[in-house]
């Protein structure tokens, strides 16, 4: 049986973002924009130590995105910061067309991601950015499953160069992986060991998946648990070699079900190797006003959705069998 990880307590990524953020900013080419919201994603920190590097632009995200790109010109590499409502539904025409078009080095840093940010409701609480983000070439797009996570996702967004994606959320949620495996863009980390079914999980859904496997163990189902950190470059090998040595794949997502990371594990799949895939994510719908874990509760994505799902996809598995 597997070592089952612990939380070390909970703390928010949008806090994991703020401390890297610093860290790297000994670099005097980091520099790094916000758009009127520095201490709710996490830059006071930046701003405080860095005042000269940083650039409070004001409510305007679309041109914030434009000057990170022309910042690029200059050999700066621009950290922007807002909700990620702003930084891609609001801003897609200049991410899409002064940052990817144009293969600028700026690292889009969005916080306040999904239905965990809760109360502000469907107007804020996107849930197309991964599938926005994705659809763009030259995007690297990478979605943290904890503080911890998020931390050693700044260092790496930060050593790679090219348009980056960094979606991260507001609540304090557990703090469980650890730097014993280094972070690497494009390369799924194996959580959970086991050989009836692989969960494919990103973002707050890691942990729920984990703790999906463990209970399932205990009726004897052995569950292998990747957390696929990068959306794009998607780890293609990690998902066939779970095809192909388990038959069968829940994926698990704070997203909607269209344009998210099931449907890039399904597409995967489909040109490759088909297994049976079941998808816990939100089912073509918007949020609404509640408590993150109301929400996550009512739109299905707990440790209880994943454990049905598994349980769903087994019997369809032994009917192709």
């Amino acid at each position: 049986m597997n070592a089952k990880l612990q939380s070390r307590g909970d703390k928010a990524t949008r806090a994991g973002f703020g401390e890297a953020l610093l860290e790297i900013g000994s670099d005097e080419k980091v520099v790094a924009l916000c758009a009127d919201l520095t201490e709710s994603v996490g830059m006071k920190k930046f701003a405080e130590r860095y005042p000269d590097r940083f650039f409070n632009v004001g409510i305007a995200e679309a041109n914030m995105t434009s000057i990170a790109a022309g910042l690029c010109t200059t050999g700066k590499i621009p950290f922007i910061g807002t909700f990620a409502n702003f930084a891609t539904g609001r801003s897609f025409d200049q991410v899409r067309q002064s940052v990817a078009y144009s293969e600028k080095n700026v690292k889009i840093c969005a916080s306040h991601a999904g239905l965990t940010l809760g109360e502000d409701g469907a107007t804020h609480q996107i849930l197309e950015d991964i599938g926005l983000m994705r659809s763009l070439p030259n995007m690297t797009v990478v979605v943290p499953a904890d503080f911890s996570e998020t931390k050693r996702a700044v260092k790496a967004i930060y050593k790679h160069h090219g348009a980056t994606y960094l979606r991260f959320g507001r609540p304090a949620v557990p703090d469980f992986t650890t730097d014993e495996i280094p972070f690497e863009i494009g390369k799924a980390i194996e959580l959970n060991a086991g050989s009836d079914v692989t969960v494919i999980a990103c973002g707050v859904m890691v942990w729920r998946a984990l703790q999906a496997a463990y209970k399932l163990e205990e009726e004897g189902i052995s569950v292998r648990v990747l957390n696929m950190h990068t959306i794009k470059p998607l780890d293609v090998q990690a998902i066939l070699k779970a095809a192909k040595e388990t038959g069968a794949i829940v994926t698990a997502e704070e997203h909607q079900i269209n344009t998210g990371l099931g449907d890039a594990v399904a597409n995967v799949c489909a040109r490759s190797f088909p297994v049976p895939i079941e998808m816990v994510a939100v089912m073509d719908k918007f949020g609404e006003s509640g408590t993150a874990n109301q929400l996550l509760e009512k739109y299905g994505l707990t440790s209880e959705a994943i454990m049905q799902k598994v349980k769903t996809v087994l019997k369809r598995k032994e009917m192709t069998a």
